[in-house]
Formats: C-alpha cells, structure tokens, sequence
C-alpha cells in the first residue's frame, strides 16, 4: 500500500501516526507508541463526534477533548495541528494563525515550543489542562463534566439548551492505576454524569513491561462496579466499531462511559505483532522506516504531511464545528434578549471577572474577646459572597458541618438536581480536588474543604492548580495543635510549610473574623492563582480596630497591628490563632518597657508581592530583633526572620489533648513570645 492508495481516514490516520514518530525522534526524547496506537480513536473523535469549531477554540459550549496520558502529548499536537485549530491571544482574541504549526512539532520537547513534553494548559489553544501526572486528566474530567451539567441546569431554559458539553478524556493502564482516577471515577458513577466518556487504552504496556507484572484487576468490572456503562473495542483500528461505541456514549445518558479499546502500543491492533512501537522512547531512524513501510510512507520523508489531510479535516470537524457554533452564537443572541440576567451572568463566568457588588453583603464583624473560630467566620463570608457570586460553588470532603462551608438555603448538587451549589465530595480529597480544578477550567469559581491535613492526599492537585493558573479555592480548617484531642495524625505541623513551598499558591492564615473577611476579598480578586484559606478550629477574639490596625491592611498580607513610639526594639510577627498569643506577649512587654511592634502576616505571598518601601514600613530592616509565632515549623519565616530571629512554633509532631494544655506544652505562649523577643533584642546588643 503506499499513501496515494489510501482512503483519506487512513491518511490522515497515519499522518498523525508519523509526526508523532518524527517529532519524538527529533526531540530524542519521548513517546512514540502510545500516539501511534490511538490515532485512530483520536482521528474518529475529531472527525465524526468532537462538538468543537478549531476556529473557535474557546466556545464555551465545546465539547472538551482531555489527554489524561500526557505522555503520549504529540497525539494532541498533530491532531491540533491537522485540525487546523486557531491560536488565542493571552486575552482570549481568536488570532490568524494555527495554535500548533508545523515547526512547534518540529520543536517538540525544546524551550520555547508550545509543544512541551507532556500538554501544558495555555502553551496552545486546544490544551485544554495539563496532564502529567498519570490520573490528574481524568480526574478534571470530572469537574468539567459537573461544570457542565451545573451550567445546563442553571441557565438551560425551554427551547434554549446551549450549556451543557460533553467530556471525552483517553487514558492509559496508568491514569486506571492511580488512586485519584478511582475516587474520580466513583465520583462521576455516583453522580450520573452522563456526559462523561473516557476511552482507556487497554494495550498491556507500562514502563516496566507487560502490566501483569503488577496490575491483575477487571477493569471492567471494576467500573460496572461504579456505575458506568462498559463498552468493547476489539481492535484500535476498527474505525466503525469506534465510531458506533461513541454512538451508544451519546445515547446514553444516566451513567458515564467507559469505551475498553484494545491496542497494540506503536501499531494500534492487538492483531499485529508488537514490533513497531516503543512506549518510552525514540524509536530510532531504522525502525522509523520500517514501520513507515509498513504504513505505505515514504520511508526518508520526515514531517509529511500529504495533500489533502488538512482539507480533509477541514470538511469534517472544521465544517461541522463551524455551523455548530454559528447555530449556537445565533440562539445565544436571542436569549440574551429574553434573559439578560442569565446572560450577563454567563459572560462575567466565562470572562472571568466579578459581578457588581460582589462583596457588598460580606459582614464587618464587631469586637468580641470570645470571638468565632476562624472557620465558623469563613462559613459566615463564604455565604455572603455565594449571595453576590451564583457560580461560586462547591463542597467538602464529607465534613461540611465542621468545615462550615455549606451555602445556606442552596440545595445539594445530585444525579436528581444538577443545579445544587452544595457538593458533597465524599471522603476523596485527591479527587475533590482534581475535580475542583477541572470546574475552574470551565470558568466556575469552584472551592473545595477538608482538615487542612488532609493536604497530604490533595498536594498533586493543588500543584496543579497553580501550574494553571487556576483560581482554585481550597478551604482547610483544623489548622493546628488547636484542634486538640484528634492528636498528632490530624494535626498539621509541617502543612504551612508544604503549601507555602508550591510557587504561585496564595496561602492565607487569618488571625480573625475582619481578617477572614478580608482574606476572602484578596482571594476572590485573584484570577489565575489558587488559593489556601487555612482555618482554625478554635475561636479566635475578633480584634478591636479601633486600638488596632485596620484589617483592611490583610490585602497587603502583612500590616502592622499594634506599635509603639519611635523605632520599636523588637518585632513581633504571626498568622492565624497565634496573633492573639503574640499580641498579648507584645503586651507584656510595652508593660516591661519594651519598645515592640506587632505584625500580623495573613499571607506571606502578598506581601512579598508589595513594593520594598512597604515592606520596610512594616519591617525595617535595621530592626534585626524578630520573633515569629506560629503553631506549624519555622521553614519559610527565615526570610522575614534573620539570623537573629526567634522562632516560637513547632519543632515536633503534637499530641493528643485540649488544645489551650498543647499550646501550654509546646511553649507557644505569651510569657515564651515575650522571653524570645528580650532574648533577641539582647543577642543583638552583644553582637554590636
């Protein structure tokens, strides 16, 4: 067979198939196999199902393609090239010119290239999240076929359905593997998301060999299990056989769906043997031509890309892509006409911006030495914003009544009421999360809670997060040895530290209810960062700002709370709970005599983000005698800290008691802040 004698679906097939080949052997790096085997299920997708325009790519009612097996990223590459999807501007402006050309695939794997090892979200249109870590592609999924489901059932109205999309994300014996796509997708069994297809590559394939090595299981029953429909594809290049399994995906609608295709990595059939494939690495240029021989190509061209491919794609998806958008652009100007509230909603989501008067109904908490738990206040702002905001959404990990994150009067989100804003996760932290940010890629300002603990089973997710650039809200309560009796497995102590390490995550410790306010505010303005709302459990004394800094100075993430006359001797800093232990050491010592200043330091991100003449407002330099005060270690204070710093927090795990006995055990007290501080000022007077 040679190219001039295939039908145009196996051209295009095996165009896919040789510029992901020579893409990986240019590069000297990557993985051939897995493009080579799903092209066909790939080109099917594309050419007879994808509701998606490539001159459009950011229709909001597209449907989204995701490759949860990121390794095989040059499949996605050729097919965004082929398909002729557009490139967008950084504000979101269709431009003239492809997403992907032909050199970024030449460049495949080189710096600079949009065409990055594994699909980076925003390199190119048409990338949809970023999926390198095997499982995270599925587990947005999820989220976007939530978001999907909450759009239909919020702003669908009789005669107008325009918001709904279906989700297809292909994986890998890996993604099936990971834990977080077993708590995805019992999820999305749980909720019925019957827009949701995945297509697992069943090729028996991982890095260390045949996968009975490790992995025995029925996957199809195992899915049955969770409430999917299972279909069979006998052979990856049985191209009717595919399209008629995405066929029976789109008529059903109850359950999500899992299509189990069979396929050789680096040919595509279980029907050949397996000698022209490599799963993680080049092939090298005698096997290229090899299997380029195999497939009817000329064997010394590289990058070919025949006439008549890309017009081929042209008139299937780029032709049925066009009039679906055309159609839907048209019905969506008359519905703008007859429900303008619905509409401008929409356009804010899918802008990105804040409605007017967003944060009017956020309370001002009056003065109160009891006070409220830093959660108990968070839940009371969290409803006032969800007033304000309708597509701030979200839920827990099966703790909502202690983590106080239920909208008030807001019914559930369920497989008998899609349009709920309360989400019940279950106990699936990583799975919430990944879930969460597949929400925020569909526009929705989505948040997710649990013990702040419990950041161990979500880290993968919210790295991800900020990857992205996605404004992921992440709600964590129980933040410290404050929660007391639960001991030290619920007790986070080096959780601060973790978050804080993640670049671009905002992590906010409010010390009470005016700075939990405030927090939230600098929180809902940030548009591509994510962000850690870390919460007590136990109350914290609403300050009076009448004798105190006002909390409005918690969007600068550090202020200075209490001072005193001319330069101060020693500084005094903390977050969270422990701002009321220190300001009552920076009590003691102004009644010592002691020259203090007090400063609270919500958000160390913010205020590095401050310009230098603030930041030496609050800490001037020439004042070296510093004590830090938090319940968690003391990596990360070091920079604000100094060589003659002190440090009152943790250096251990806790312990299971009332917390105010764990605050008096581990010396995180104000007799200890105000003995540190005088220790300071005094190591700095000898050092002079």
């Amino acid at each position: 067979m040679s190219v001039s004698s295939q039908s145009i679906e196996q051209l295009a097939i095996n165009t896919i198939r040789t510029l992901s080949m020579d893409a990986v052997q240019a590069a000297n790096s990557g993985h051939p196999g897995t493009p080579m085997a799903l092209a066909p299920v790939t080109y099917s997708l594309w050419s007879d199902t994808l509701k998606y325009d490539p001159a459009l790519p950011n229709w909001p009612a597209r449907d989204r393609f995701i490759l949860s097996c990121g390794h095989a990223s040059m499949l996605l590459y050729s097919t965004l090239h082929l398909a002729g999807v557009k490139a967008l501007s950084k504000d979101g402006t269709v431009e003239d010119r492809p997403s992907i050309t032909l050199d970024d695939i030449k460049k495949f794997r080189q710096l600079d290239s949009p065409c990055a090892g594994h699909p980076e979200y925003s390199f190119a249109a048409g990338i949809e999240t970023t999926t390198g870590p095997l499982g995270q592609g599925v587990g947005n999924s999820v989220g976007m076929a939530i978001a999907a489901k909450w759009m239909s059932a919020t702003y669908d109205k009789p005669g107008y359905d325009l918001f709904g999309f279906n989700v297809y994300a292909l994986c890998s014996d890996g993604d099936i593997m990971e834990g977080v796509c077993a708590e995805a997708a019992s999820l999305a069994g749980h909720l019925k998301l019957g827009n949701l297809c995945w297509v697992y590559d069943d090729n028996g394939i991982t890095i260390e060999g045949e996968t009975d090595l490790a992995f025995s299981e029925n996957v199809p029953k195992r899915f049955e299990g969770l409430g999917w429909r299972v279909l069979r594809v006998d052979d990856a290049n049985d191209l009717e056989a595919i399209h008629d399994a995405f066929e029976s995906f789109l008529e059903t609608q109850d359950k999500p769906t899992l299509i189990v295709l069979k396929s050789v990595i680096g040919w595509g059939s279980p029907n050949k043997a397996n000698t022209h494939g490599a799963h993680g690495a080049p092939l090298g240029d005698d096997e290229i031509k090899l299997t380029k021989k195999a497939y009817g190509w000329p064997e010394d061209q590289k990058f070919l890309v025949p006439d008549g491919v890309r017009e081929h794609f042209d008139r299937t998806i780029g032709a049925r892509g066009r009039e679906a958008s055309e159609t839907w652009h048209a019905k969506f100007d008359d519905y703008a006409k007859k429900f303008p509230t619905e509409a401008k909603q929409l356009q804010s989501i899918w802008k990105r911006e804040l409605p007017q008067g967003w944060d009017s109904a956020v309370p001002n908490f009056p003065a109160d030495e009891k006070g409220l738990a830093s959660r108990v206040s968070s839940g009371k702002v969290l409803n006032a914003l969800a007033k304000n905001i309708p597509w701030l959404i979200g839920g827990s990990a099966d703790l909502a009544g202690s983590t106080m994150t239920l909208l008030e009067g807001e019914k559930s989100f369920s497989s008998h009421d899609y349009s709920g804003r309360n989400f019940h996760f279950g106990i699936r932290e990583h799975g919430m999360a990944a879930a969460c940010n597949g929400m925020s890629l569909c526009g929705i300002r989505a948040y997710g809670a649990t013990f702040f603990v419990f950041t161990d089973y979500m880290r993968p997710s919210m790295r991800l997060a900020s990857i992205m650039h996605q404004p992921t809200l992440f709600v964590l309560t129980h933040d410290s040895i404050g929660l007391g009796e639960d001991g030290p497995t619920h007790q986070p102590i080096e959780h601060l530290a973790a978050m804080r390490a993640i670049p671009g995550m905002f992590v906010m410790r409010p010390g009470d209810a005016n700075e939990t306010a405030e927090c939230y505010k600098a929180a809902m303005r940030m548009g591509n960062h994510p962000v850690s709302m870390v919460l007590s459990r136990q109350n914290l004394p609403t300050l009076d700002r009448t004798k105190y800094g006002a909390a409005a100075g918690t969007a600068k993430g550090g202020y200075i709370l209490a001072d005193c006359e001319g330069t101060p001797e020693v500084i005094l800093m903390a977050t969270g709970s422990e701002v009321a232990i220190a300001l009552e050491g920076y009590k003691l010592l102004i009644e010592k005599g002691v020259k203090a200043r007090m400063v609270s330091m919500p958000c160390m991100e913010l205020f590095k983000k401050q310009d230098e003449a603030y930041r030496h407002s609050v800490l001037p330099p020439d004042v070296q005698a510093r004590v830090a005060v938090e319940a968690g270690l003391m990596q990360g204070w070091e920079q604000v800290l100094g060589e003659r710093g002190r440090f009152v927090g943790m250096e251990t795990f806790g312990a299971s008691g009332p917390f105010k006995a764990l605050y008096e055990q581990f010396k995180i007290t104000p007799a200890n802040v105000a003995a540190q501080a005088q220790e300071s000022i005094k190591n700095g007077k000898q050092a002079k």
